[in-house]
C-alpha cells in the first residue's frame, strides 16, 4: 500500500508505505487500510495543523466507482466491500474510490506520459494486463466497471487456459508473468523472470529472442484490436515489462506498424510515473472531489517534487 499527503498548493508533504497483510485474510487487509488512513490523518493534524480535506483510494479487481464498492478482488479475497463509505466514516471527509489501473491511467493521462493528449490507452504489463481508456482528462469505467480489460481479449483462440474461463487471453502470452513462465519453459533457471529474459534478449540469446518475440506478437495483436475499437492518439505502456525499454518498444512499434492497415497509428510511449501512478491518480480523484479547490492538476509537473499530486 502506498499513500501520501498533499498540500493545497500541490506540494508533497508526506509519503508512506505499508504491506497489505493479505496473508492474514480479507478482513485484515480492510482493517489495515482503515488504520493506515487514520495514521495519515493523524500525521496531518500533528505536523500540518489539520487533517486532509478529501481522500482518494485505488484498489484492484472489479470496482463500482458510482457506489464506492470494491465488488470483487481475487487477490484480496474481497466481495462487495463498501470501501468508500467505510473510509469516509473513519476519516470524516469526502472519499473517492477508483480501480487501480484506471486510476494509474488517470495520472499518466493528466500529468504523465499522456499529458496534453485527448485520447489515450494506458496498458500496464504486470502480473496480468489491464487497460485504462482516457477521454478528455477522465478515464472511462464502462456501464458495469469492466472497461479496459484488454488482457482478456482472445489473441490465440483455443490457446492457453486463463483463470477468467477463456482460452488464449492476451495476458496469458504478453504479461510479465507469462514471459517468466515461457522463459522457464525454454529450459532456463526456474528462478529467472521476465527481466532476466529481457537482459538475455539484449545480449543476443536466440531462445530469449524467440520467447520475447512471441510475447511481442501477442501484445501487438491485442493492441491493434484496441486501436481499431478506440482510435487512441497515444498508447502508454507501463508495468514491469516496460522497464525493458527499447528491448520492448522497438519490436513492439514495428509489430503494431506491420498490423495496421486503415487505422491511424498512435504514438507508443513508455509510462512516466512508474509504480507511483496509482497513488498519484488517487490524489487526483481526491482533488476532483474538491472541484476548483487547489491548483489545476494538469498544471502540475511530476518531475518537480514540490508539485507531485498524491
Amino acid at each position: 500500500m502506498k499513500a501520501a499527503l498533499v498540500g493545497d498548493d500541490g506540494a508533497l508533504l508526506h509519503r508512506a508505505r505499508r504491506p497489505t497483510g493479505r496473508e492474514r485474510g480479507p478482513e485484515a487487509v480492510l482493517a489495515g487500510i482503515l488504520d493506515f488512513a487514520a495514521e495519515l490523518r493523524a500525521h496531518g493534524v500533528e505536523h500540518f495543523g489539520g487533517p486532509a480535506v478529501a481522500a482518494g483510494i485505488a484498489v484492484p479487481g472489479i470496482v463500482d466507482e458510482r457506489t464506492g464498492t470494491a465488488v470483487y478482488a481475487a487477490n484480496l479475497g474481497w466481495r462487495d466491500v463498501p470501501l468508500r463509505a467505510l473510509l469516509a466514516d473513519r476519516l470524516g471527509v469526502p472519499v473517492a474510490l477508483g480501480h487501480d489501473v484506471r486510476t494509474g491511467g488517470l495520472a499518466e493521462g493528466r500529468i504523465g506520459a499522456g499529458r496534453g493528449t485527448d485520447r489515450f490507452l494506458f496498458v500496464p504489463l504486470g502480473t496480468g494486463i489491464a487497460g485504462a481508456i482516457g477521454i478528455d482528462g477522465r478515464v472511462e469505467s464502462g456501464a458495469h466497471g469492466f472497461a479496459g480489460e484488454i488482457g482478456h481479449i482472445v489473441v490465440r483462440p483455443g490457446g492457453t487456459a486463463c483463470p477468467c474461463g477463456q482460452r488464449g487471453c492476451l495476458e496469458r502470452y504478453a504479461s510479465a508473468s507469462a514471459v517468466t513462465e515461457a522463459w522457464a519453459a525454454a529450459g532456463q533457471d526456474p528462478g529467472a523472470d521476465a527481466a532476466d529474459c529481457a537482459r538475455a534478449v539484449a545480449s543476443g540469446d536466440p531462445d530469449a529472442a524467440r520467447v520475447w518475440q512471441e510475447a511481442v506478437d501477442a501484445l501487438a495483436d491485442g493492441l491493434v484490436t484496441a486501436i481499431t475499437l478506440l482510435d487512441p492518439r497515444t498508447l502508454i505502456i507501463g508495468g514491469g515489462l516496460a522497464e525493458a525499454g527499447e528491448v520492448l518498444f522497438r519490436p513492439l512499434r514495428d509489430a503494431v506498424r506491420q498490423r495496421v492497415t486503415f487505422q491511424k497509428l498512435p504514438a507508443i510511449v513508455p509510462a512516466a510515473l512508474g509504480d507511483t501512478a496509482g497513488c498519484l491518480g488517487a490524489g487526483l480523484l481526491a482533488r476532483d472531489l474538491l472541484g476548483s479547490a487547489g491548483p489545476d492538476p494538469t498544471d502540475l509537473d511530476p518531475t518537480d517534487p514540490s508539485e507531485v499530486t498524491a
